[in-house]
């Protein structure tokens, strides 16, 4: 089957000439739309005061998303609770923790977070055992996180401040499109509530992440390419392997996790990944200092662009009366002349 349009469950970049989805576009000719199936609503403070968890109670956050860092935050301003200084946050990627600076100065807080899996985090940890942990999550089964955290025997409290809700899809018809591109279980959830009869369809479907992959399963629906893999870390990687005709190779799951007993002789000994010294933030000074200075230079651009605005406006405001001056002046002018 030819692949000419393709519908993608995400939100379309902000750059999508940066993005990996333009050699899609360049190369192949593709005609990409997307358009994010679910969107995420916020637990109001009343809502989640019946979960009876206080936030000041706990000693270091869990973050796994950006949205988790959202409404933590949310949160606590709603709940009025001041987070103290000493308190320590561990992101499962480098991104979020830098994500973090939207709302702590990082010179103040610890920051901790992993590389690319979870797995990752769970070993950063290990050196912080004695935390009392809080992690903020949606309404969604945290099954491939909340196992680790089981397994490695950590003191942690699940939160659920916001929830998935699927959006009004209906408006797109399926027939038009070759391939759908899903990314997450409530992607699939929102797919079937809104095209029950898509198992009829005869669109190929593309899925990313084991827990897609299992909704999928769950689903009854055929998946044809699945992400990500050695050769096809990303999506737009497989959706081009795939029109390439090359065979799919296996797919990645999460890094084992380095709670595997050592031989059988030391059932709380690790492997040599989890003796590494946890990562921070702090790590890398240059990058931070080089990173703060891009900042002031975008914040500093964005200044002068809104002055040059204001003065361009308030030029054209003068501009404007000063012609409505002169015109009413040549029309006493000339009222004046025929008298």
């Amino acid at each position: 089957m030819k692949v000419k349009k393709i519908l993608i469950s995400q939100p379309e970049p902000a750059d999508l000439e940066k993005s990996p989805y333009k050699v899609l576009v360049s190369k192949y000719g593709l005609d990409l739309t997307f358009y994010k199936f679910f969107e995420v609503v916020g637990l109001s403070a009343s809502e989640f005061r019946k979960s009876r968890i206080h936030l000041t109670e706990y000693t270091a956050i869990i973050f796994n998303s950006k949205n988790s860092v959202d409404h933590f935050f949310r949160m606590a301003k709603e709940l009025r609770e001041l987070i103290p200084d000493t308190m320590k946050y561990f992101c499962s990627t480098e991104a979020i923790a830098l994500y973090l600076q939207n709302y702590i100065q990082y010179r103040k807080r610890k920051i901790f977070f992993g590389n690319q899996y979870f797995a990752d985090l769970i070993d950063v940890m290990q050196k912080h055992r004695d935390e009392k942990f809080l992690f903020p999550c949606s309404d969604e089964k945290q099954t491939e996180y909340t196992k680790l955290l089981d397994k490695a025997k950590f003191k942690y409290t699940k939160a659920t401040m916001y929830t998935s809700v699927p959006r009004d899809l209906t408006h797109f018809d399926l027939k038009e499109y070759d391939m759908i591109c899903l990314f997450s279980p409530i992607g699939v959830r929102s797919l079937l509530k809104n095209f029950p009869d898509v198992k009829d369809e005869s669109i190929l479907i593309a899925a990313f992440g084991a827990s897609t992959h299992s909704a999928l399963k769950a689903a009854g629906l055929k998946l044809t390419i699945a992400a990500p893999t050695k050769t096809s870390p990303s999506m737009a990687m497989a959706i081009e392997n795939f029109i390439n005709g090359k065979t799919q190779d296996e797919v990645i799951t999460a890094r084992p996790s380095t709670l595997k007993k050592d031989n059988g002789h030391n059932p709380k000994s690790f492997s040599q990944n989890a003796t590494k010294k946890p990562k921070s933030v702090f790590a890398n000074k240059a990058k931070y200092k080089q990173l703060q200075e891009e900042r002031k230079a975008q914040a500093a651009a964005r200044r002068a662009e809104r002055k040059a605005e204001r003065e361009a406006a308030a030029l054209a405001h003068a501009q404007a009366q000063a012609a409505a001056l002169a015109a009413a002046q040549a029309g006493n002018t000339a009222n004046v002349g025929d008298k």
